[in-house]
């Protein structure tokens, strides 16, 4: 009976295009609307790393000044000082931990007539590649061993090996970076973390960096950070006297599994701010923060709350246009009584009614999703029209096929709950009136 129906919606449509044509214009325009927002909050706000992001905590001590908190109400630090980062790190307390940072590199291609180019680059350890589940396309990353003996080492990204090696396999090989060569560890497959997790405070929506080598090697290169850096106090003059500062600009995660872990090293930063304090430092009360990648992402509102009221506004709106769906199938069914008492007396239910026009609606939203989709590729073009001097609103305005399927879905669910008044009053119709009327 279901292909019965819809072929009888389908000669619906043909014998009423225009009135069936506004009601597809009009679910169509309120889905665009709709899941223009939608794509943007599901990018901004989806689980970037889905696999591993209950396992995976930022982690946050208060070293801040005694006499205003870093954020109201009493938020700590959203980064780390290198005293601090570099004591976590060797203590080594979690399964996997990693200490990074955010600057920059000039790479030197080999090849002559080809010019010197800056690379945006992460300074981190070595357990970055399998914490994070980066994917290889050549080789690996570095082990522990490189990070304690500063070893020249580098993992790329495709898009440099592609540019400085041609693509081919560059393990062993050497790219040279500010006058110094580096061996090449491995070369990263395409991996575009969004939001990029590792790093929100210096670019949520960035791409990820081009190249990464061992912090310890950064540091003693003495490599300040590309990134955000804060200081409630001076600093000092020279590298060593940033290095012992109080300035924030590392990030720390670590990789817990359990709530037994987590406790554990919760008990670990506990003992550890102690410990400082009785060193003089930690002047603030103690205030340590363990977030897993969901809770870190919303405690620094990834997706702000710009993008939260129009969401609403967008549904709202999605409303008022169903509304006057509502109204064009009232009008349909006006139009139809007779139809519809005709069916009745030859013995068609209540139910087959309600069967009918029920089906006939879902193919009225079948082709609103369709052409709704048409409506949401128009929209992110707009906003990237608007906004397309922001680098990172290309990454914003992407569509996948979940954005689709779920376009599709949301205006076949829309067209039936906005045929559920219509429908009951095409059930209502009583024949014998409308068959005397005739």
């Amino acid at each position: 009976m279901f292909r019965y129906y819809v072929k009888l919606g389908l000669t619906s449509i043909r014998k009423n295009p225009i009135l069936s044509a506004l009601m597809i214009a009009a679910i169509a325009v309120g889905i665009g609307a709709c899941m223009t927002i939608i794509n943007i909050y599901y990018v901004m706000g989806g689980n970037p790393i889905p696999n591993r992001s209950d396992v995976l905590y930022y982690v946050q001590v208060d070293n801040w000044d005694p006499n205003n908190a870093y954020d109201d109400p009493n938020e700590p630090p959203v980064q780390v000082t290198y005293i601090d980062g570099k004591a976590l790190l060797d203590a080594r307390k979690a399964r996997r931990q990693v200490l990074s940072y955010k600057t920059g590199r000039v790479i030197e291609p080999q090849n002559e007539g080809e010019r010197p180019f800056q690379v945006v680059s992460r300074a981190t350890t070595a357990d970055f590649f399998a914490m994070f589940d980066t994917p290889f396309l050549f080789g690996s990353g570095w082990d522990r061993a490189a990070d304690d003996s500063e070893e020249n080492v580098v993992v790329i990204s495709r898009e440099i090996n592609e540019r400085v090696f041609g693509g081919d396999n560059p393990v062993g090989k050497t790219l040279v970076m500010n006058g110094d060569p580096y061996r090449v560890m491995g070369v990263l497959d395409t991996w575009e973390p969004m939001p990029k997790f590792y790093d929100i405070n210096n670019g949520a929506f960035d791409p990820p960096e081009e190249v990464y080598f061992p912090l310890s090697l950064a540091i003693s290169k003495e490599l300040y950070s590309w990134g955000n850096n804060s200081c409630w106090k001076p600093s000092g003059g020279g590298w060593a006297a940033y290095l012992q500062s109080e300035c924030i600009w590392l990030q720390f995660w670590v990789e817990l599994h359990g709530a037994s872990e987590k406790q554990a090293y919760m008990g670990f930063l506990n003992a550890y701010v102690e410990s400082q304090k009785a060193l003089g430092r930690f002047p603030r009360p103690m205030n340590n923060r363990l977030s897993n990648v969901m809770q870190w992402m919303e405690s620094q509102h990834v997706v702000v709350d710009d993008v939260n009221v129009l969401m609403g506004l967008s549904f709202l709106f999605l409303i008022v246009c169903l509304l006057n769906t509502i109204g064009l199938l009232l009008a349909k069914v006006a139009r139809r009584t007779g139809d519809i008492s005709l069916r009745r007396a030859l013995g068609a239910s209540r139910r087959a009614i309600f069967s009918q026009y029920i089906v006939e609606a879902g193919v009225i939203g079948f082709g609103g999703g369709i052409l709704g989709i048409g409506m949401t590729w128009l929209g992110l073009q707009g906003i990237l029209a608007l906004y397309g001097e922001f680098e990172f609103m290309t990454r914003l305005v992407q569509m996948d096929w979940v954005v689709i399927f779920d376009a599709i879905g949301l205006a076949v669910v829309s067209a039936l709950a906005a045929a559920l008044y219509p429908t009951w009053r095409a059930c209502a119709v009583h024949p014998a009136n409308q068959l005397k009327a005739l």
